[in-house]
C-alpha cells in the first residue's frame, strides 16, 4: 500500500487573490534590483540584511543581539556578522546592559538613525508612488492590511507552537 494523499483543499477565490497579490509583494520586495533602488535613493551603503537591522532597531529600544535575532528569526551568528559591519560602518554601538553587566545592548548611532530614516524614505516614497491613485481607498487598505498581518502573524505563532520539535 503506498503512501495516502492529502486531499486538496477549495479555497474561496477572495482567499487565493490575496495569497497571489501577497506572494507578487513579497518578490517585490525581497528583489536585488529594489533593494538596490532604495540603496542608491536613500545613499547609505548597506546589503539588505543590514538594512533591515537598522530599521528594526530604529523602531525599539537598544536590544541583546539575541533578542534581534530572535525578532527577525534568524540564527545569532547572522546578526553579529551584520552588527559587526554595521559598527564599524558607525551605525551601530554597543550599549552596557544596565540589568545585566555580562551582557551588551545595540543600539543606533545618531548616523544610524540617519540612515534607518533615509531607507524608511525612499521605501514610503516609492510605495506612495504605486499608491498615489489610491487616495480614497487607502485608509481602507491600511487598516486592512494591517489587521490581516496582524492576524496572520498570530495564526503563525499558535501554528510553531502546536508543531511538535
Amino acid at each position: 500500500m503506498g503512501p495516502t494523499k492529502t486531499p486538496l483543499i477549495s479555497h474561496s477565490p477572495n482567499l487565493v487573490r490575496i495569497e497571489q497579490g501577497l506572494g507578487k509583494i513579497s518578490y517585490l520586495i525581497n528583489r536585488v534590483r529594489r533593494h538596490e533602488l532604495i540603496r542608491r535613493s536613500s545613499g547609505v551603503p548597506v546589503d539588505r540584511a543590514a538594512a533591515v537591522i537598522l530599521r528594526r532597531l530604529e523602531e525599539s529600544e537598544p536590544l541583546r543581539p539575541s533578542e534581534l535575532a530572535a525578532r527577525l528569526e534568524v540564527e545569532a551568528p547572522h546578526v553579529t556578522r551584520q552588527v559587526q559591519r554595521l559598527e564599524d560602518q558607525g551605525y551601530i554601538t554597543r550599549i552596557a546592559d544596565a540589568g545585566d553587566r555580562r551582557a551588551q545592548l545595540i543600539g543606533l548611532t545618531p548616523s544610524g538613525r540617519n540612515a534607518a530614516a533615509r531607507i524608511r524614505e525612499a521605501s514610503r516614497s516609492a510605495l506612495a508612488g504605486a499608491l498615489e491613485s489610491w487616495s480614497d481607498e487607502l485608509h481602507d487598505l491600511a487598516d486592512l492590511l494591517s489587521r490581516m498581518a496582524d492576524d496572520y502573524l498570530a495564526y503563525a505563532d499558535q501554528e510553531i507552537r502546536r508543531t511538535p520539535t
